[in-house]
């Protein structure tokens, strides 16, 4: 039994649910949010839980529905008449200006409807819907970074975030990539039915509740990897490996087998940062996990993280992302965590 009452309650409601598509949507974006949802009703179940999601699958139109692969899903609802039940998930689509110009039914239904949505995700290209249905005018928004400047361009009014997993906005959250679409449906779950289910339902699908790099769509290590070549990109693991001890420049260099001065010069041509710049990178991001998904003081989550102290942890966070560690866990935390 929960220790929190309030949750206790909670665990036994059903929540209404409606999963928007339409000609061309991103598999994944409805697939991936499906299986979180499912998996979390099952859990609530075998817990003996009442609670849980009920899932309408709505479309302009009631049948089969092709997605962007040879997939399709079965639309149950069409959009006419159709009342937003608590949450809306709406999918995204790689040509997302043809489906602004074909699903003028789609956009007009959000605009309709859109002040009456108690919550709803737009999942990567689905935020230049709810932009032209003008419910983002002046609201924070994420979108893919590859279409970054296509939704600032056509939508001037929207404070596009070029580098976040997802954004919360009031009642309106919008997300990055389609993998993007699953972090922003388990920070649902953890919303309506708290950590514990959330963090079940991530284990089930073998990925992180809160992935490293925190709200980043490029992790430090992700960088590296794209850019890096493999032995680079192997001392880029065997560093994030090492966040918790005292690594020095030379005992990067040692591991390497190089000169400190070749092994600056081999990181700054090929991460254009130096190795400690990017042990510093590999740190704040694992600080920032920590923060989302713990409730320990600064003082041990620096030193968890591999900060010599928790002011030299401020100092990173100032300096990368113009935030204090409290600012970050206070902006992004999506559950009950301890602040300082």
């Amino acid at each position: 039994m929960p220790k929190d009452q309030s949750l206790a309650c909670r665990m036994d409601q059903r929540r209404r649910l409606a999963l928007i598509v339409y000609p061309g949507f991103k598999t994944l974006e409805a697939t991936g949010p499906l299986s979180v949802l499912g998996y979390a009703s099952r859990h609530l179940a075998d817990a003996g839980y009442a609670g849980g999601y009920d899932i309408t699958i709505a479309a302009p139109h009631v049948g089969h529905i092709p997605s962007d692969t040879a997939m399709s899903l079965e639309a149950t609802q069409d959009l006419e008449g159709f009342d937003a039940p608590d949450t809306v998930l709406i999918a995204g689509a790689a040509r997302i200006e043809e489906v602004l110009c074909a699903q003028r039914a789609l956009v007009a239904w959000c605009r309709a409807n859109g002040p009456r949505f108690k919550r709803c995700a737009a999942f990567c290209t689905a935020s230049f819907l709810l932009a032209e249905a003008g419910l983002l005018d002046g609201q924070r928004a994420a979108t893919h970074w590859n279409y970054v400047d296509r939704l600032r361009r056509r939508f001037p009014r929207v404070d596009v975030d070029a580098d976040a997993i997802f954004v919360q906005a009031g009642r309106f959250w919008t997300s990055a990539g389609v993998t993007a679409a699953i972090d922003l449906t388990l920070a649902f779950v953890e919303q309506d039915y708290g950590r514990d289910i959330a963090l079940a339902v991530a284990q089930d699908m073998v990925m992180y509740l809160k992935r490293p790099g925190g709200q980043s769509q490029f992790s430090t290590l992700l960088t590296g990897q794209m850019s890096g070549t493999p032995g680079m990109n192997e001392m880029l693991t065997w560093m994030s490996e090492r966040l918790d001890q005292p690594l020095t420049l030379n005992d990067i260099a040692k591991e390497r087998g190089m000169s400190i001065r070749s092994l600056t010069r081999a990181f700054t041509a090929e991460f254009g940062a130096s190795p400690m710049a990017m042990l510093e990178g590999l740190r704040c991001e694992r600080a920032k996990v920590l923060l989302l998904d713990t409730e320990l003081p600064l003082k041990t989550l620096a030193y968890r993280a591999g900060f010599r102290s928790d002011e030299q942890m401020r100092k990173a966070f100032r300096r990368r992302f113009s935030l204090s560690p409290s600012d970050y866990r206070a902006r992004f935390a999506t559950s009950g965590t301890k602040q300082d």
